[in-house]
C-alpha cells in the first residue's frame, strides 16, 4: 500500500528558479533566470576560507556565529545606517536570507495570524507563512514602477495582521523604495503589535537616478528609523554582496527580544553556519570595507551596459533603481503568457530568463520577464545579440 500523505504546500512545486536553470542546462542556453553572479569572488576572500579550513576552524562555531563576524556586522551597521545592535544579543549569522526569514517567521507567526506581503513577492515568502500555520495577505506592487499604495496597505491591516515582510531593493522588480515609503510604514505600524520583516539582501545595490540630477542614491533600511527598527528583523546577505551565493551566508539584525525568539527556533533549524566562511568573511570585512561600499557602481555599470546592448532590440526595458535584475516587457515580440515564452526563449533562441507572473497570487501577466545581469560583459554581450535577433 503507497502511504498516502496530504500536502501542507499543496500548491507549491519546484521553485521556478529550479525549473528555468535546469532548462538552460539542457539547451545550453545563457543563464539570465537565477540571480547569481557568473564570475569569480575576491581571491582574498577565498584565501581566508582556505586558510581557517587549513588552521582547523572545521567544527562547529558558536549557534548565534562567530563572535568577529557579529561584531564586523554590528560596525558595518552603525557606520552605514547609525544604528546600534549588541553583537553579542541582537546579531545573528544564518544558512542564507531564506533561512533568516523563515526563522523570523517561525518565531513569531501562529496559526491564524495574517502576514502582509507585497506582490510581486519573492517566493520563499509565503510557504514559509503557511507552513507555521498563517495566512498571507497580498498588498500589490503595480506594473510598471512597483511602488506601495499604502491606502491599500492600510485597508488590509486587522487585528489578526501579526507581520508585515518588506523587500527593497525589490526582487523581482528592482523597484527601490524611498524615504516617504518608509515613514508611511513607520506610521502605519505604530502603536500595533505587527512585526516586521525587511529583506535587505540588495542593500549595497541602489543605482544613482539620472532623471534626479544624478542624485546619489540612499539604502533606507528600516535600521534608520527607530519606529521600525523597535519591531524589525532586518536580513542582509554576503552571497549577494561579496560573490558568493553558494555559500549561502547570511545574517539577521533584530532587537534582543525578538532575536531571543529568533535564536529558538534557529538552534533547530540550521544550529549554526559553515564555520570557516564566517571568519574569512569576518577577516575580509576588515580588511576591505570599501569592497561593499562600491558595489552599487560595479553593478550600475554592468546594468547600463546590458541596456545599452539591448537598444536594438524589441523589448522594452523598464527602469532598474537597484538589485541585479532587469525587467522587460516582450509584447512587441509574443502575445505568449510569460511562462510559455521563458521557455521558448530559452529552448530556441539560447537565453533563459524568469517570468514575472509566477510572483504574483493570481498570475497576473502583464508580459515581463526578469534578467539577471550579474555576469560578465562577454555573457551580457552574447545574450543581448541574441534577444536583439527576435
Amino acid at each position: 500500500m503507497t502511504l498516502y500523505l496530504p500536502s501542507r504546500l499543496p500548491n507549491v512545486g519546484t521553485t521556478i528558479f529550479t525549473v528555468m536553470s535546469r532548462l538552460a542546462a539542457e539547451h545550453g542556453a545563457i543563464n539570465l533566470s537565477q540571480g547569481y553572479p557568473d564570475f569569480a569572488p575576491s581571491p582574498l576572500l577565498l584565501d581566508r576560507v582556505t586558510h581557517h579550513m587549513a588552521a582547523g576552524a572545521n567544527q562547529y562555531p558558536p549557534m548565534a556565529g562567530v563572535p568577529a563576524l557579529r561584531e564586523a556586522i554590528a560596525e558595518k551597521v552603525a557606520r552605514l545606517y547609525l544604528a546600534n545592535y549588541d553583537s553579542e544579543t541582537e546579531v545573528t549569522v544564518t544558512a542564507g536570507a531564506t533561512q533568516a526569514v523563515y526563522t523570523a517567521i517561525a518565531a513569531c507567526v501562529r496559526p491564524g495570524d495574517e502576514v502582509i506581503v507585497f506582490a510581486p513577492v519573492y517566493d520563499s515568502y509565503v510557504p514559509g507563512v503557511e507552513l507555521n500555520g498563517g495566512h498571507a495577505v497580498y498588498a500589490h506592487l503595480r506594473f510598471p514602477d512597483f511602488k506601495p499604495d499604502w491606502d491599500e496597505v492600510r485597508a488590509l491591516i486587522t487585528p489578526r495582521t501579526r507581520m508585515i515582510i518588506i523587500n527593497s531593493p525589490h526582487n523581482p522588480s528592482g523597484s527601490v523604495w524611498s524615504a516617504d515609503d518608509m515613514a508611511m510604514l513607520e506610521t502605519l505600524v505604530r502603536d500595533t503589535k505587527i512585526v516586521v520583516v525587511s529583506d535587505e539582501v540588495y542593500e549595497h545595490v541602489v543605482f544613482d537616478r539620472k532623471d534626479a540630477g544624478d542624485r546619489k542614491a540612499r539604502h533606507e533600511s528600516v535600521t534608520r528609523y527607530p519606529g521600525l527598527r523597535e519591531r524589525s528583523f532586518v536580513v542582509s546577505s554576503f552571497g549577494k554582496t561579496y560573490h558568493v551565493t553558494g555559500w549561502k551566508v547570511a545574517y539577521c539584525l533584530a532587537p534582543r527580544a525578538l532575536m531571543s525568539e529568533f535564536r529558538k527556533a534557529h538552534q533547530f533549524i540550521v544550529f549554526t553556519v559553515h564555520h570557516p566562511s564566517q571568519l574569512a568573511l569576518a577577516d575580509f570585512m576588515s580588511e576591505h570595507p570599501e569592497f561593499a561600499d562600491n558595489l552599487a557602481a560595479f553593478y550600475q555599470a554592468k546594468r547600463d551596459f546590458f541596456r545599452q546592448k539591448m537598444e536594438g532590440s524589441r523589448f522594452v526595458l523598464l527602469p532598474c533603481d537597484g538589485t541585479y535584475f532587469q525587467l522587460a516587457t516582450y509584447s512587441a515580440i509574443s502575445n505568449e503568457p510569460d511562462t510559455q515564452f521563458v521557455r521558448r526563449l530559452t529552448k530556441e533562441h539560447g537565453v533563459a530568463a524568469i517570468p514575472v507572473s509566477v510572483f504574483n497570487p493570481d498570475g497576473d501577466d502583464q508580459r515581463v520577464i526578469r534578467f539577471c545581469f550579474a555576469k560578465n560583459e562577454d555573457t551580457l554581450a552574447a545574450a543581448a545579440e541574441r534577444l536583439s535577433a527576435l
